[in-house]
Formats: structure tokens, sequence, C-alpha cells
């Protein structure tokens, strides 16, 4: 097999240390040197011909570029650009893969015009930080492998499909998987029967291999997945201002599988955006608008849970802020997939394809690659600004909030009218018409999880005698409905106003 040849660029002045160092280490390592060939400017033979054209060259004849940007742009040409610019130009035009590693100087310490190749390199490519030459070799080691595993000339099983050797099928909830079954028939014609056997259920899925059940099995379907994968939880807080700060007013860790992960994740950010209620006297329903489209949130969120690398020791944290929500998934995008084309539709390129096929059978993701781009108009069809997508040491997804209150729609109160009153308590005192039962609580909140609902909601407007039952004397009665208390009419009352 030809060896893979990589382009190392920077300004020649500014990293001649690192560019020898990473040369010599990428032509000695036992397993990089088997499949690259390292290019760097001090070993080209003196010839003839211009610097630029030479380089410019080698840049053509090169697999990948891997450029390497610090402080300084470089001297420049008659048309202002400087040598590592026209390297990066020509590599993004002849669509070679593209490395990008950037030291951790502020940003105002760098030249204008780097700072500028630097947004323009992160809009197509991902981009790695790093502080000294270990942290620049670990991260080009990483991105190195990588990419071999996505070519295919390294092979390893993913996360997902590797076996869970500690998990048995009765660390397995089977009336969660009975559940998925009832989903996926619904929404996507499912042919197993829901009597179907968890064997049975997780074959057809590809959830076990050899008799044993993989990764994706356990956090799909476990009763305790984080008894295995710690880090597999999600972890959510909310925020007074605009920056993250103490006191924390409200902060979650939801465990559990992936489906309640993403329920809870969305019951949590619903729960403490506003909601707008329309007049109720028009109808028996009272007409309810969140101010960022559910769809949008859902979105981001199950983004995070199905394309998340679960080999990193960090969580999903999703944060609201007064002006934004922010969802951190620690994972990145495959190398042919840059930033500027998730907003389109493009192909679907799942991280972890065994847990993304039961979540599209479920409803919650599509195969199309459209996910992002309906969040996207979602949004905008909502009058917010634009979603933001950054991809640092981890993916970002940035949901701006409203600034301004519509009419005619009412707002919601932020963030709580007493300290013992929460959010969630609010909208369903906000929502709560007449007397009605759970499930139309649930739907005109548009809240999935029916514990969650449980216990944030109808527990806690029951404890602060803001609602009461219909039938008392059976708290479980099929026919058990909820109204408002006097208390209750009056918070509703004060919250409106």
């Amino acid at each position: 097999m030809n060896k893979l040849k990589i382009f190392i660029s920077s300004v020649q002045s500014e990293f001649a240390l690192e560019r020898q160092e990473l040369y010599e280490y990428l032509l000695t390592d036992a397993l990089l040197g088997r499949f690259f060939e390292p290019f760097i400017f001090e070993t080209l033979p003196a010839a003839d011909v211009k610097a630029s054209t030479a380089y410019l060259e080698q840049v053509r004849q090169s697999d990948i570029y891997l450029g390497l940007f610090g402080v300084q742009y470089g001297s420049e040409n008659a048309d202002g650009l400087s040598p590592t610019e026209m390297e990066f130009n020509l590599a993004s035009k002849e669509y070679k893969t593209r490395l990008i590693f950037i030291s951790s100087h502020n940003d105002k310490d760098r030249h204008p015009k780097l700072s500028h190749l630097i947004k323009k390199a992160e809009s197509v490519v991902v981009r790695r930080m790093f502080r000294d030459f270990f942290e620049l070799k670990t991260s080009v080691y990483a991105s190195l492998i990588n990419l071999l595993e996505e070519k295919e000339l390294i092979r390893t099983a993913p996360f997902d499909s590797a076996v869970c050797r500690e998990a048995k099928m009765n660390d397995l909830n089977q009336e969660r998987m009975s559940s998925f079954i009832r989903k996926a028939r619904a929404k996507r014609s499912f042919p197993l029967a829901e009597n179907a056997t968890p064997e049975e259920i997780l074959t057809h899925l590809n959830l076990m291999r050899n008799g044993m059940l993989t990764n994706a099995a356990v956090l799909l379907f476990g009763t305790q997945p984080q008894r295995f994968f710690i880090t597999s939880e999600v972890r959510c807080a909310m925020f007074h201002g605009n920056e993250v700060s103490k006191p924390i007013p409200s902060y979650q860790v939801y465990k559990g599988d992936l489906f309640q992960l993403v329920d809870q994740a969305v019951g949590f950010v619903m729960s403490r955006i506003d909601l707008f209620v329309g007049d109720r006297s028009k109808s028996v329903t009272v007409p309810t608008k969140y101010e960022i489209p559910e769809i949008a949130v859902t979105e981001a969120i199950v983004n995070a849970i199905a394309h998340r690398d679960y080999t990193s020791n960090a969580s999903i944290q999703i944060m609201i802020f007064r002006n934004r929500v922010e969802v951190w998934n620690p994972g990145i995008l495959p190398y042919h997939l840059p930033v500027s084309k998730l907003k389109e539709v493009h192909a679907s390129y799942p991280a972890n394809p065994l847990i993304a096929e039961p979540l599209y059978l479920s409803g919650y993701i599509e195969r199309m690659g459209t996910g992002i781009p309906d969040m996207v108009n979602a949004c905008i069809e909502a009058g917010l600004k634009e979603p933001e997508l950054v991809q640092e040491e981890a993916f970002r997804v940035i949901l701006w909030r409203k600034t301004k209150v519509a009419s005619p729609v009412t707002p919601q109160v932020t963030p709580q009218v007493t300290p013992q009153v929460t959010p969630q308590v609010e909208q369903l005192v906000l929502v709560l018409n007449s007397e009605m039962s759970r499930k139309n609580l649930q739907v005109i909140l548009r809240v999935k999880d029916r514990e969650y609902f449980r216990e944030s909601y109808l527990k806690q407007a029951l404890s602060a005698d803001l609602i009461e039952m219909t039938v008392p004397e059976k708290p479980n009665s099929k026919n058990q409905k909820y109204r408002l208390t006097t208390k209750g009419i009056a918070l509703r009352d004060k919250l409106i106003k």
C-alpha cells in the first residue's frame, strides 16, 4: 500500500522546532510510520524553482494538509496572501483532507489576517487546540488514527457494536423494550410483534454479538446503563444571566436509558423557558406556544445523545442562559462533514449506527440528514436568530431565546413567582383548565416521560396545594383528573397579568 503523504504547513519561523519534531515522530512511530509519509519545508532539496511554487506543488502531491496556526501570518505576496494561506486554499480547492491545529494563544495576540484564516478554516474543517508539543502530538495521533479508521485502513469494532462483557440479559428492562416495540410499530411499521422476546428484539436490531449484549443494547434498554457507562448521564443547568455563574438556580443530573435521557432533558429545557399562553375564552383547549420550538430543542438533544463519543470521560451538558440554550456533546464531526454543511440537507453519518437505528425506529431522529436543517428552519420561522453550530473540543449547538415578548399571547413570569413554585408547576397551573387528566396535561405541555411528569409537575403542585384530585380517595383511578384550588387560581391570575 502506498503511504498517505502529509504536507505540514506553518509560518516557517514560528513552528520550526515543532514541525521538525512532528516530522520525526510521524516517521518513527511504529503504527503511523506504516501509513504516512510526512513532508516539511526543510527536507525540500535546493532547486532552481521559486520556493512558493515548489511548496504548492508538494501540496498537490499530498493526500493530507496539516496546518499549524499560531500568532504570525507570514510574509505576503502581491495579493496580500501568505504562503500558509495559499497552501490551505490549494488544499481546499483540491479537496485534500485538512487537519488544523491551533495554538492556545489569545485571539487578540494573533495577526488579524491569521484570525481571518482560522475562521475560514474552521467553517470547513475540524480544528483542535494545543498548548505544547505533547498536546500537539497527542491530537495529531488521534486525528490520524480516526482518519485511518474512517478509510478502513485499520479496523476496530465501533463502540456501539462492541460487546459489553459484564452485562447480562437480566440487566435489561423488558418493559422498556416492549414500549420501544409499540412506538416503532406505530412510527415506522416495525415488523416484530409486541410479544417478541428480548432475544428476538435484540437480534433484529443487531444488538447482540455471539450471544452477548453490545454496548448499544445496554445504553438503549439497560435498567441502569450508568452502572456500565458512568458518563452516559446528561447534566442540565439553568443560570440567571448569560454566563456560567453561581448560585445555580436549577441543576439536574439525569440517568437512565437513552430514550429516558432524551425525554428528561427535553422536559428540563421546555419547563424552564418561556411558555406563551393564548386566550382561554375562545376555546376549552388553551393555546400554548414555547419561545423555542420543541422540535428544535429535541433535535439538539437527540443529536447529542445519538452522535456523542461514549468513550469520552465527559458527559452531555445542557445549559439554559437568559439569552440562549447550549447543548454540549463530547464528540467531533467526521472529517468529511464540516460544520458549514450541517445546516444543509446532507448524507447521514451516524457516529453510533446501532444507537441511531432504534432512535430512528421510535421516531426520535430521521435518516436523511434533515434534522439540523429542520431545527434551523423551525427557529427562523419562530422569529429567533439562526442556531449556531460550533466544533471545538466538544460539539455545541446554540439555540437563541426570544429577546422581546410578542403579542397577543401572554408570557409566563420567569423564572418563578415564589421560591417554592418551580417553573414546571407554573406551566401546569397556566394550562390547567377546568378538570383535566394527566394524559391530556402531558400532551398540552409536551412532556413525554410519564414518571418525570408525575414527580416534577403533579406531585409538586399537589404538595403546594395549587391543584387537587377529583377522586382523592382513589389516587390511581383511571378516571382521575386534576383541577386548580383557590390558591392555584390566584397564582394563575398573577402569572397571566
